[in-house]
């Protein structure tokens, strides 16, 4: 009997691309987008799975970063200011993100140095206020 198997109806059942790799992030759908994209004429079969792995490594670290700052201001809830005080103040975060705008992010909080008030040693009051 030429064919496969014994006769007996086949009882596998689908295994995603995703669920092979351990991931979470679509395998498929991004080979499917790096196809598309036409970012080369054939596309290997590692390279969607490598590209899954680490953008969903990044959306961890940048969502556990921004649950970080959430919490710290008190809410349970992560907007976009969180997301950007996370990535803001994370080194290697920020100089991937250092030209990306982020919707509703706002600005870090900064003073300049020189704008602060300074302190007088003796009466430990700003200099310059007149009484």
């Amino acid at each position: 009997m030429a064919g496969r198997g014994n006769g007996k109806a086949s009882s596998k059942r689908a295994v995603s691309r995703s669920a092979k790799a351990g991931l979470q992030f679509p395998v498929g759908r991004i080979a499917r987008y790096l196809k598309k994209g036409k970012y080369a004429e054939r596309v290997g079969a590692g390279a969607p799975v490598y590209l899954a792995a680490v953008l969903e490594y990044l959306t961890a670290e940048v969502l556990e970063l921004a649950g970080n700052a959430a919490r710290e201001h008190g809410k349970r809830r992560i907007v976009p200011r969180h997301i950007q005080l996370a990535v803001r103040n994370d080194e290697e975060l920020g100089k991937l993100l250092g030209e990306v705008t982020i919707a509703f992010g706002g600005a870090l909080p900064h003073i300049q140095p020189e704008l602060l008030p300074k302190k007088c040693k003796a009466a430990g009051e700003p200099m310059g206020e007149l009484d």
